[in-house]
């Protein structure tokens, strides 16, 4: 999972060198993954009103779901 969307992000950003993904396991079995761009690629993930993070947060859901996991994705600034 982490390596799926780290490879989304870096395909979207302009500095794919900044692209840093970090995933934590919470106390209920879900993956938290936070996503790190660098600051003028961060519009370049999220996208208009959202869309792209929406798009990337349900690809995540959908590849979690498939190894019976739980997955949530957070994009720090």
């Amino acid at each position: 999972m982490k390596e799926f969307i780290e490879f989304i992000a870096k395909s979207l950003v302009d500095h794919p060198e900044g692209v840093v993904v970090d995933m934590q396991i919470s106390e209920e079995n879900k993956h938290v993954l936070s996503l790190r761009v660098q600051p003028d690629d961060v519009g370049k993930v999220i996208g208009k009103q959202g869309r792209t993070a929406q798009a990337m947060r349900t690809l995540l859901t959908a590849v979690a779901a498939k190894n019976h996991k739980r997955a949530i994705l957070e994009i720090l600034d």
